[in-house]
């Protein structure tokens, strides 16, 4: 699933969660077979997770007060529900978890520069073009120094650092489509395999084929994408 905002897009795989802080206008798309879960948390609760979308990965325990919260329970009128004050307790303990919890490097911030803007729009069309930055800039009439200090300056990031990252999020795409790793490799720019299994695998914690694998095989129950957002 992605998240996406007018920061840029949060790439959600499976058991992972998106915050979505308030006054961010947001969408979200699925990609491939999703059983996607939404909570929303009382300002009291928002205000101490980061202002800033965030990704996080769902620990065991978040993953079952996730799926209590969101379970039959909920909607089913033959089925008792949760009391006021046990949802309460179950969207603290949810929201301390996701506090102990590292943030996911799987935010592709959104350029707000021109030139930075013409660039990602080329490589969002054809992520497996393998231009450099300095033959990208003769495209737009930009310069690799200046090119450089804006993709520091405005994302944070090398911009080989942010094409892996949005190369990533193709591959994310493309596997929740069925496509296998060598296919996916080639699809969005590397050279081989390897390199590409290497760069997943360091940014979403798993190898490709062991991604794709655990999306055909598991229950959705347990491989669900869930995004969080403020009540009100």
């Amino acid at each position: 699933m992605a998240v996406h905002t007018e920061r840029g897009t949060s790439v959600v795989p499976a058991n992972r969660v998106a915050w979505t802080p308030a006054e961010f206008t947001h969408h979200h798309r699925a990609h491939g077979d999703t059983d996607m879960r939404i909570v929303f948390l009382a300002p009291s609760l928002a205000r101490l997770l980061p202002e800033h979308p965030a990704v996080f990965l769902a620990s065991d325990l978040a993953r079952e007060v996730l799926l209590a919260l969101t379970g039959s329970r909920n909607y089913d009128d033959t089925a008792p529900g949760y009391s006021r004050s046990a949802r309460s307790r179950l969207l603290r303990v949810l929201v301390e978890e996701l506090r102990e919890a590292h943030e996911q490097p799987l935010h592709l911030p959104e350029p707000r520069d021109d030139r930075l803007q013409a660039i990602a729009r080329m490589l969002y069309e054809r992520p497996a073009d393998n231009a450099t930055l300095a033959e990208l800039g003769k495209t737009i009439g930009a310069g690799t120094r200046t090119l450089s200090r804006l993709f520091r300056n405005e994302l944070g990031m090398t911009f080989y650092e942010w094409r892996t990252q949005l190369r990533v999020y193709h591959a994310l795409v493309l596997l929740a489509d069925g496509h296998d790793t060598t296919q996916t490799a080639s699809a969005c720019g590397w050279a081989n395999p390897s390199s590409f299994i290497a760069a997943f695998t360091n940014l979403i914690g798993t190898t490709p084929g062991r991604y794709r694998t655990g999306r055909q095989s598991a229950a959705h129950a347990s491989q669900l994408p869930t995004v969080v957002k403020p009540s009100g």
